[in-house]
């Protein structure tokens, strides 16, 4: 079975709507900037992916609700659909409110257990009534798309909206600054110097049907948790979520026309995630790649969600955005056609998407493009 994708949304550190955010990846723009929301002086790593909606540069509680509305609103427009009453959400997420509790924990307030809840938001902003919450980590995305498409094939619903969000909390940002021995100026995915991640600020949403939507279809979403490790990679475990994908769908790694790639830039991730890849493609696959992160930042939770609508565009107009920073492609990844400029898609039909998280959640996709946009 495939589903359709009848409208999107997304709002990130480099813009908001799709089509604003994947042409300013094909220009190569990253959304990096000097640290705004917490104080830099306690911090080695000197910024992040964040989006920058304080002007007055005080933090304040709910701004990734504010981001998930806004992306489910952009996605419901798009898709022609006015409330959501009778339509299920899924959001997949890592931290959820996160910072609005760290907020509240600062300056001594209160917080209601209802801020810190995206379902009840969703309901009074839409009034949708079924709302799923699922925190897989970096994956959690597409973990939620896997369940939007479960319950259209179990005929639950007929049209489902699927979305994922996080923002850039203090305690990871601080966590991250910590472990990276070297703290990363920036994401530079598969490059041997390569340092770390850096987390990025991010909403996406997808509008599901039965049949064929304007921005393409979804042919699969393969889900497996591994174990392997709490937090380290499993080359096999990865492998066998990008097989599963692709038998899913029924289609060979020959068939894959495009991939984005998980791309945290993190020296144990890049080079496991590369060795899966060459384990299925071969260690010199024909399918341009390019990795979002590079621009984003890692947007937690979200990201394989906003990677697939990337995708999604890309199939659409025939574009690849840039790796930004990929100069010297790690060994394990140096036969793969990287996109290291803006790159055009010849052959633009299927995509692959890939986001793999803690404890060896992985998730991949594999999308087919809507109508192709000819200049």
């Amino acid at each position: 079975m495939t589903w359709a994708v009848a409208g999107v949304g997304a709002r990130c550190s480099v813009g908001s709507g799709v089509d604003e955010i994947a042409a300013a990846l094909c220009e190569g723009r990253s959304g990096w900037a000097p640290l705004r929301g917490f104080d830099p002086a306690k911090y080695s790593m000197p910024g992040a992916y964040e989006i920058d909606d304080r002007p007055g540069g005080e933090d304040r509680p709910g701004r990734a609700t504010g981001w998930l509305l806004e992306a489910i609103a952009q996605a419901c427009k798009d898709a022609g659909l006015g409330d959501l009453n009778g339509v299920p959400v899924v959001i997949g997420t890592g931290l959820r409110e996160l910072r609005t509790a760290e907020l509240a924990w600062l300056d001594g307030s209160s917080v209601e257990e209802s801020a810190l809840d995206f379902g009840e938001a969703v309901r009074e902003r839409f009034g949708a009534g079924e709302v799923h919450t699922v925190t897989n980590a970096c994956s959690a995305s597409l973990y939620a798309l896997a369940l939007g498409t479960d319950l259209l094939a179990l005929g639950e619903a007929d049209t489902v909206v699927v979305a994922g969000v996080d923002t850039i909390t203090e305690s990871m940002f601080g966590l991250l600054d910590r472990v990276q021995p070297d703290p990363p100026g920036a994401v530079r995915p598969f490059d041997e110097d390569r340092r770390g991640v850096v987390m990025g600020d991010g909403a996406v949403a997808v509008v599901l049907e039965r049949g064929t939507g304007a921005w393409g279809t979804v042919r699969s979403v393969s889900v497996n948790c591994d174990a392997a490790h709490v937090t380290a990679p499993d080359e096999a475990g990865i492998a066998a979520a990008i097989r599963a994908a692709h038998a899913s769908a029924g289609v060979t790694p020959g068939d894959i026309d495009l991939v984005l790639a998980h791309g945290t830039g993190t020296v144990l991730n890049d080079r496991t995630e590369a060795l899966a890849m060459r384990g299925v493609f071969g260690p010199s696959p024909a399918a341009p790649m390019t990795a979002i992160k590079s621009m984003t930042g890692h947007t937690s939770g979200g990201s394989g969600l906003l990677s697939l609508v990337v995708a999604l565009w890309c199939l659409r107009e025939g574009r690849v955005p840039p790796v930004v920073g990929l100069e010297h492609p790690i060994e394990e990844a140096a036969g793969f056609a990287w996109a290291t400029a803006a790159t055009a898609l010849e052959r633009a039909r299927l995509a692959q998407v890939n986001a793999f998280g803690f404890g060896g959640v992985n998730a991949v996709a594999v999308v087919e493009g809507g109508a192709r946009v000819v200049a």
